[in-house]
């Protein structure tokens, strides 16, 4: 049964509050408000336009853009790396906009689905983790609702109407889906990206084309912008890949130099390092660890919330001491319907916080993990060496070329690595063999 308006709207907002949770806000005025302003321009011009639209920058590299119902339009800070132009932002930004007035999310959506839903594309984690680490929750798992092929054809169409109503070229909205297709999945990282939800690039190229040659002379306004080298300098300064002072891995160990503590990582598990928590799986999905921020003032206090809200049963409880930060630990069984998952809690008072570790797997493989699970929890200890604690992301670039060259030649004079330069030439949606002209701006990663 389709959602009514208002019900759709409290979906969103609902959905907002868990997706900035899990992701953050990326830390930057400016650009979170030309995204804002361009974004409701496009609103007011859009099929449903009294929606409470809000758009927002999210603080991961994965390169994606998506919305929710309600009228929730995100797109992340490592989709904003490998835009090139305002154009192509407004085509992408046209395109999820059409997901809402096109009410793609809120037709796909319901309590049947939502109960089937897993982590899908890029999880570490299986199902049965899933909902006890937070991420099987309404907001989170919207981002995994694949639309048809016909509904990604319906928002192509409406982003070509919605980006060349506000005054933009949208064939360059064709130009990045080029950009995608050149890129291998494993560059999105992180939670499902358009590879794994939108129609073959080659077919959408041919069909923007015409579309916007429509649309262009149905609104019949000459000087479309593009604005490139007014994009390009808007993203100056951007963080690029992963933030290490929100948390990194160097040599099987887990830093975070914000909140100054650190814990072992077992060789051969995948991390996946989020504002809200770091999960810690192996390559198959039998057992994982997870690391997050408790809301209880005391150890205590939160081994107990966590009890009474999981409905676990308690196995084995004590009083511990982990370098010199009183401790709770917890060994409780879990009921789900796929059989019961035994845990390993600890939670740890350190500063002003509890930190809350918990180690899953199946009942029956518990003895082969605990001594896993012991040991990162175990090594959680404060940070204080600075060559760890004084680190700094990496940040996109601009230059300026002083001559007429090869994307190539431009880039090798920038002192981008030769092992580099097939990426840094992507992210540009440019070739090596491509020209640039004299004062062309090219983007660089900078360490």
């Amino acid at each position: 049964m389709l959602l009514s308006e208002q019900e759709e709207i409290e979906l969103g907002k609902n959905a907002d509050a868990q997706i900035v949770q899990q992701y953050g806000i990326y830390d930057d005025q400016g650009l979170n408000q030309f995204v804002s302003d361009l974004g409701q321009r496009m609103a007011k011009i859009s099929h449903r336009p009294n929606l409470p639209y809000e758009f927002k920058i999210l603080d991961t590299p994965v390169i994606n853009a998506f919305a929710v119902p309600g009228g929730f339009v995100y797109v992340t800070r490592g989709i904003l790396a490998y835009l090139n132009s305002e154009a192509e932002f407004a085509g992408v930004m046209g395109h999820e906009i059409g997901h809402v007035t096109a009410r793609h999310s809120a037709k796909q959506y319901s309590k049947a689905q939502l109960a089937q839903l897993g982590l899908g594309v890029g999880s570490i984690l299986s199902e049965d983790f899933a909902q006890y680490a937070g991420l099987a929750q309404t907001g989170l798992a919207l981002l995994f609702l694949k639309f048809s092929r016909d509904a990604e054809r319906q928002s192509d169409r409406l982003g070509v109407e919605y980006s060349t109503k506000v005054g933009y070229d949208a064939r360059k909205m064709a130009s990045f889906f080029e950009t995608l297709d050149r890129m291998s999945p494993g560059d999105e990282g992180g939670l499902p990206g358009w590879f794994s939800t939108h129609p073959a690039p080659e077919e959408r190229v041919e069909n923007i084309g015409t579309l916007a040659q429509e649309w262009q002379a149905k609104v019949q306004t000459r000087n479309l912008e593009v604005n490139r080298d007014v994009y390009l300098r808007r993203i100056s300064g951007l963080v690029y890949g992963n933030d290490p002072r929100q948390g990194y891995v160097e040599g099987n160990v887990f830093y975070h130099p914000q909140l100054r503590f650190q814990f072992p990582v077992p060789g051969g598990w995948k991390v996946n390092n989020t504002p809200s928590q770091v999960q810690i799986g192996t390559e198959e999905g039998s057992a994982a660890i997870l690391f997050t921020l408790a809301s209880g003032k005391t150890p205590a206090q939160t081994s107990q919330k966590f009890l009474s809200e999981s409905k676990a049963t308690v196995v084995n409880s004590q009083n511990i001491d982990v370098h010199g930060f009183s401790t709770r630990r917890v060994i409780s069984d879990l009921n789900t319907q796929q059989g019961v998952l035994r845990v390993l809690s600890y939670f740890i008072h350190y500063g002003q916080n509890t930190y809350v570790f918990h180690g899953y797997t199946g009942q029956a493989n518990f003895g082969s993990y605990q001594s896993t699970f012991q040991g990162t929890m175990n090594g959680f200890n404060k940070l204080n060496d600075p060559q760890k604690i004084n680190v700094s992301p990496k940040r996109v670039q601009i230059k300026k070329v002083n001559r007429r060259t090869t994307v190539q030649d431009a880039l090798t004079s920038f002192g981008v690595p030769d092992d580099k330069l097939e990426q840094t030439a992507l992210l540009n949606g440019m070739k090596l063999t491509d020209s640039v002209e004299r004062n062309g701006l090219l983007k660089i990663i900078s360490d």
